[in-house]
């Protein structure tokens, strides 16, 4: 039993007395999401804003059926197969950094035959604060999940988880703002807590109410008190009154009024009051107690005195309201926490004096230490990964990778890193998962990982390089993918590296000296079905080495070449078809040339005979005929 207990009233009334008028703070921030809405919707009787649906990561929008008159009164709601994925949330950006009341309402899809109650997971901020039971549907406060939680990042984040047992649906989520100083309970409080609702109780009231309905001040983050008239059948009474009740509605919790103008009185049968609660084990419960001395028979101090027990343990001795809270109808507070070992918590008022005892309202939260997120680098890097990969819908990964720890991603392998209080990833195990696609060099941003096994998927591209930064790396299993180019150089450098199983791909060019090298050090390397890796034993030996300056010449001159044998030939073919074209020519003209050669030997012969004649005439003299 931890024995912090505290009585508040007093110091909150002297810190608003003292406050000046003029600092009043503006309206919290408050920000309503209808889910599965296509347009902005306003509820009676307040005509509160719900905003349309936005910032999931997934599931389908339906028609809803609400489970309780005090689900809000929305029509819709999102759902989330588990076809897309186990872990789904909303991640919402644009929230100022404080402390917020998240709560979010559950629903059931209104189809025909649709009478399975889904039982999930809630996580706020990475923190699981609810597990829906079978029967969650009959019992008005077990319908919406809520926490007081503290937003540092400007986002936030709330996720649904899949137990396996119906698609998980939500109606609504409100983020309200609530008082930095609101439900502080001791040391403990603050960044590194978050308290989860378990059971607020207005004794005496016949009917639930919210804050709201109370007129209540928005900083109390518009709460939701499930109604009590007796905790024993007859043995106890209501009791009411209509006076006005002072220190009530005051900062830092802002409890409405009307909570402390009804209560449950002992009676003279059963003077004492008892109430038990089923909770969890061994956990820590934050416990805050509201009275108002309303009763018209107990008018002065030391009228009405009791103890209050929890778990048989004495907690408060000698509570006297009016000599407590200073005044017959004034508020009074008590708070302690409560260590449970077991499964109930019992809270009894003991009389003293007086004979019977009375209580106005109970408060009873879980106090839940804040899941530490995820290195946001690795994260970023799980994105990417995701992305390049095209990791199927069915994988989900949304939210945190592995917080809440009962919900981490499916292939992924948590370390907490107590240096930095945040978890990191040092192992992937997605072989055989179907994945396509190709890695990234951001997989360097695992700079945690001791091992990765992508075996068996059809991963195309090349190794990135980047893989050599990460100097833990043991296990590296890229087998049976279709991955090509050559084996980084950067991978030699991977000291810690005991198993490398590279087979079954496509790759090429020599296996770095320094991989090769490990062989005689016990490591494990598989290299075989890769039709073009060489220079190890039992691949082909690698021809002369050539530096990139040797290729890129010879790549030019063989070009230069090529280009010259191709005008070559491009001249000799133009010569061959100009001869052709002359003997064409030269054929069609061949019968004419004939002739013509042939006529003019004849005139010659002929001018040849005549000049012979005349010839011979000059020789012989004159003619005697003349």
């Amino acid at each position: 039993m931890l024995g912090r207990r505290r009585l508040l009233l007093p110091w909150l009334l002297a810190l608003v007395l003292a406050a000046p008028a003029s600092l009043a703070r503006p309206a919290p921030f408050a920000l309503r999401i209808s889910c599965g809405a296509r347009e902005d919707v306003h509820t009676p009787p307040t005509n509160t804003l719900w905003f349309k649906d936005f910032a999931y990561t997934g599931g389908i929008p339906n028609n809803a059926t609400r489970p309780s008159f005090i689900t809000p009164a929305l029509n819709t709601l999102r759902y989330f197969p588990l076809s897309e994925g186990p872990d789904n949330c909303y991640s919402i950006d644009g929230v100022p950094i404080g402390h917020y009341s998240v709560r979010t309402f559950f629903g059931l899809v209104k189809q025909p035959n649709f009478d399975n109650e889904p039982l999930f997971d809630v996580s706020v901020e990475g923190t699981q604060i609810s597990s829906l039971s079978s029967g969650w549907t009959n019992h008005d406060d077990q319908v919406f999940a809520e926490a007081r939680v503290f937003i540092a990042d400007n986002t936030a984040s709330l996720c649904l988880h899949s137990t396996g047992h119906g698609d998980p649906a939500i109606v609504s989520i409100e983020i309200l703002q609530v008082d930095d100083r609101a439900y502080y309970f001791g040391p403990d409080w603050g960044r590194g807590t978050i308290l989860r609702t378990v059971k607020r109780l207005s004794c005496g009231n016949g009917k639930a109410k919210f804050d709201s309905d109370y007129s209540g001040d928005q900083w109390g983050g518009d709460r939701f008190w499930d109604s009590v008239t007796t905790f024993r059948l007859s043995y106890d009474q209501e009791s009411f009154t209509k006076e006005s009740i002072t220190q009530a509605s005051l900062s830092p919790n802002y409890y409405p009024e009307g909570l402390y103008q009804t209560a449950i009185i002992g009676t003279s049968q059963q003077p004492d009051l008892e109430y038990t609660m089923d909770v969890d084990p061994n956990r820590n419960y934050s416990v805050w107690l509201h009275f108002a001395e309303i009763d018209t028979l107990v008018t002065g101090v030391g009228q009405r005195v009791f103890n209050i027990l929890m778990n048989g343990d004495t907690i408060f001795q000698d509570v006297d309201i009016i000599k407590m809270s200073g005044d017959r109808y004034a508020a009074l507070v008590l708070n302690t926490t409560v260590a449970v070992s077991g499964r109930t918590l019992t809270i009894r008022f003991l009389p003293k004096v007086g004979d019977i005892a009375i209580i106005n309202a109970i408060e009873v939260f879980e106090i839940v230490m804040a899941e530490s997120k995820t290195s946001v680098d690795e994260v970023r890097a799980l994105q990417t990964l995701k992305d390049g990969l095209m990791l199927p819908l069915r994988f989900g990964w949304n939210g945190d990778p592995c917080v809440p720890q009962q919900h981490p991603w499916s292939g992924i392998d948590c370390r907490f890193n107590s240096t930095r209080n945040n978890w990191v990833i040092d192992g992937l195990g997605l072989g055989n998962q179907g994945l396509r696609g190709s890695l990234l060099p951001n997989i360097s941003g695992l700079h945690h990982l001791l091992s990765i096994n992508l075996s068996g998927n059809s991963i195309q591209g090349p190794i990135p390089s980047s893989l050599g930064t990460i100097a833990s790396l043991e296990i590296l299993d890229f087998s049976y993918n279709f991955l090509n180019g050559s084996i980084p150089e950067s991978l030699g450098q991977l000291t810690s590296l005991k198993k490398l199983n590279l087979n079954g791909n496509s790759l090429s060019g020599k296996v770095p000296a320094a991989l090769g090298g490990r062989l005689l050090h016990g490591a494990s390397f598989n290299f075989t079905d890769n039709a073009g890796l060489c220079g190890i034993p039992g691949l082909p030996t690698c021809g002369p080495h050539l530096s990139a300056g040797a290729k890129v010449g010879i790549a030019f001159g063989a070009c230069v070449t090529l280009l010259l044998l191709v005008m070559c030939s491009v001249c000799w073919w133009k010569r061959r078809q100009n001869i052709l074209r002359a003997q064409q020519i030269a054929a069609r003209e061949a019968p004419y040339a004939k002739k013509r050669t042939h006529f003019s030997r004849d005139i010659q012969l002929a001018r040849h005979h005549n000049h012979g004649h005349a010839h011979s005439a000059t020789e012989n003299g004159p003619s005697l005929l003349s």
